[in-house]
């Protein structure tokens, strides 16, 4: 499915909104994901169950280290807002943000970047989004952190020190290793890489 082939839900005499096309699109087909990265629509459809399995096997290390309390806070599909248009927003799998992120509401149930400490992506279809468009997104945006479940090359990425449309630091780990956060998520996170890369595996037919 692509953006192209959606109806534009506004007469032509008003202004052009990507925001208006990924409000219909999600209107229409429910359950899609569509988010606006460098002023392009990247529309993802609904996740398969192994997808789930991945955030909830990732949920509870976050949760086990105290990061869903006073100080910070544990979600999934919390959107955040981009600098790299003027309508941009990424809806991340999973974050770790900051306990007061509702005072930074931007718009669209975006949220200032200045409150995640970490965002986190498992992979799908779409896995070239993940390891590249929002990558420079997410760099762009300051995010401190940034973990990909890359189930299509069976990796963890861990991506850290943003500059500019880069992050400097992008550490790649396989299946056998165990992956320790960065502190400055606010608590240390120990991640399988097997167990992961497991869970989000599809059951052979």
């Amino acid at each position: 499915m692509s953006a192209a082939s959606v109806e534009q839900p506004f007469d032509d005499d008003e202004p052009f909104s990507l925001t208006a096309i990924a409000d219909e699109i999600m209107e229409r087909h429910p359950g899609y994901r569509v988010e606006i990265i460098g002023g392009h629509l990247l529309v993802t459809p609904s996740p398969d169950a192994p997808h789930a399995f991945v955030l909830t096997d990732l949920m509870v290390p976050f949760l086990a280290a105290g990061l869903h309390g006073e100080e910070t806070k544990v979600g999934q599909n919390v959107g955040l807002w981009l600098p790299t248009g003027a309508e941009d927003y990424a809806i991340p799998d999973l974050v770790v943000v900051e306990s007061d992120i509702e005072d930074h509401l931007v718009e669209n149930n975006a949220y200032d970047p200045v409150c995640f400490r970490l965002v986190l992506e498992v992979t799908s279809g779409n896995w070239r989004d993940d390891l590249k468009t929002k990558v420079a997104a997410y760099a762009e945006a300051k995010v401190p952190v940034y973990v990909v479940v890359d189930r299509k090359h069976q990796r963890l990425h861990v991506l850290t020190e943003p500059a500019g449309s880069a992050y400097n630091s992008h550490r790649v780990h396989a299946p056998g290793e165990t992956v320790t956060l960065p502190a400055t998520i606010g608590a240390e996170v120990a991640l399988d890489v097997e167990q992961l890369i497991k869970a989000g595996q599809k059951k052979a037919n």
